[in-house]
């Protein structure tokens, strides 16, 4: 019984994995995929408005867990379908869950493998987490330096505490999250035009300067105790 809740989440990643390459998600998760299926997709919620808030959190939970690469277009997807501000709140949702889900997964067997794939950006992560904790990393994500599955594996190991983490993690992810469903409010559009989304809009001065003040003030804790410390 020992073994196999250390190997749980393995299986269940394992098995999420499989069934999203199986149903060909993978596949349609593209800009084409959302051009081609956005009047399907929107008739769907429309009808089904809760199912499909719930489809779209599950969705979003097991790709941030299994660290697909399409975060950025799942919640320009979120803006499209369900506006901009309910579509942050789903993205968060399944985002946080999804960081969960991972974090203790790398408590579990999966921990080890998972600190060899981190390599030497692991340790660096690590180390600021274990010194400054909730701070550090609502810093890093207001402004998201490294990968969203390497930070959320260097809170894991680190020994971070799983309440401080789910919620440096929810509010840190609401800035950015907020911006690229607004994106996905106003796509419609272009989609329909066989366009693509200009995502540049997220290094712009107007978007990355409050976002980079955010992360700062965010820092203002570790800076003071770092004073006093010093004064001291």
């Amino acid at each position: 019984m020992t073994a196999l809740r250390r190997f749980l989440p393995l299986i269940l990643l394992a098995a999420a994995f499989a069934a999203i390459w199986w149903s060909g998600l993978t596949r349609e998760l593209t800009w084409a995929g959302l051009a081609r299926n956005q009047a399907l997709l929107a008739g769907w919620v429309g009808a089904h408005p809760v199912l499909a808030g719930g489809v779209y959190v599950g969705l979003y939970a097991v790709s941030t867990a299994l660290s697909l690469p399409q975060a950025a277009l799942l919640t320009i997807a979120g803006g499209l379908l369900f506006g901009a501000v309910l579509g942050t709140g789903l993205a968060v949702t399944g985002a946080t869950a999804g960081a969960i889900v991972l974090f203790l997964a790398a408590r579990s067997a999966l921990g080890e493998a998972l600190a060899r794939r981190g390599g030497a950006a692991l340790g660096k992560v690590r180390e600021a987490l274990q010194r400054d904790g909730f701070s550090y990393l609502l810093a890093i994500r207001l402004i998201p330096l490294f990968p969203f599955w390497l930070v959320n594996l260097a809170a894991s190991v680190c020994g971070m505490r799983l309440g401080v983490f789910a919620l440096a993690t929810l509010i840190g992810i609401v800035p950015g999250t907020f911006v690229f469903a607004s994106i996905g409010a106003g796509v419609g559009s272009v989609l329909a035009a066989g366009g693509t989304p200009n995502l540049s809009v997220i290094f712009s001065l107007p978007v990355l300067g409050p976002l980079l003040g955010l992360a700062v003030l965010s820092l203002a804790p570790i800076a003071w105790k770092r004073w006093k410390r010093g004064d001291g």
